[in-house]
């Protein structure tokens, strides 16, 4: 039996975390060197009473653009999960919830596996890694992974976020490292609907925002490492905008985080 808890993490897992693999593949030059040239599609999905769901990615001389749902075009290499269950549970790392496969000779076969294999490594990650590049570019996967997996539980209507979301004027929800706008992401909520970007929002000063001093001091509360309130009293994550609110994002990352792991 599918739960809605279940339902949640296929959210996170399909629309919030696979969608990460082109950052990699932009980011790591091994594996944009790996898709190099090649097209295709590639599709990550689990097979679901109410019709298959899914993300896939369409590869075109090397440069992925992912699009959510099932392909309407048979994927070249896919990983079909039997039920969503089993779907969640693999990106839990849990190994004996394996996927069917289909297209292993096809020349995509192998980077898709390694682009998923170094996502598993970097978000299953329980201390930073020791590269400053490899750091910066987990706390940008965690950025986009919290913005876009809170605005995907509000539109699969997750009670404490849709009744925050809906209440809520137009306002922006931001997460951001000092002194580097790469590392940056930001939600907009307006009545009900979300949005979720990466980047900084330089329209206006964003309504909250949860600024970290380093990658390091990013990467300690990212990883659950560091105590909230103590990093927050030595100076490691600065609260801007309205304060009171940073409680209420706290309990969404968690709730993210909870339904990731």
């Amino acid at each position: 039996m599918v739960t809605e808890q279940d339902l949640y993490a296929n959210r996170i897992f399909l629309n919030a975390a696979v969608p990460l693999v082109r950052v990699l593949v932009n980011d790591v030059p091994s594996l944009a060197a790996a898709f190099a040239g090649k097209n295709g599609v590639i599709q990550i999905s689990a097979e679901d009473e109410a019709g298959l769901v899914g993300t896939h990615f369409v590869v075109t001389g090397g440069v992925l653009s992912v699009t959510l749902g099932p392909s309407e075009q048979k994927p070249d290499v896919e990983l079909r999960f039997s039920s969503i269950p089993r779907l969640n549970a693999f990106f839990k790392n849990d190994l004996t919830a394996l996927p069917k496969i289909s297209g292993v000779f096809s020349p995509l076969f192998i980077p898709t596996m390694r682009a998923l294999l170094k996502l598993s490594s970097l978000l299953g990650a329980k201390k930073p890694p020791a590269k400053q590049a490899d750091k910066e570019l987990l706390v940008k996967l965690y950025f986009y992974l919290l913005a876009n997996g809170i605005s995907q539980l509000n539109k699969a209507g997750e009670p404490g976020v849709r009744k925050w979301a809906a209440a809520s004027p137009d306002r922006v929800y931001a997460f951001r490292v000092i002194g580097n706008d790469l590392l940056a992401a930001y939600i907009r909520v307006k009545a009900g609907k979300s949005k979720a970007c990466r980047g900084r929002y330089t329209r206006a000063l964003p309504f909250f925002c949860l600024a970290f001093r380093d990658v390091d001091a990013a990467l300690g509360t990212l990883l659950q490492i560091d105590d909230l309130f103590e990093a927050s009293c030595n100076g490691k994550i600065i609260m801007e905008g309205a304060p009171e609110f940073g409680s209420t994002l706290g309990d969404f990352m968690l709730t993210v985080a909870a339904l990731a792991k």
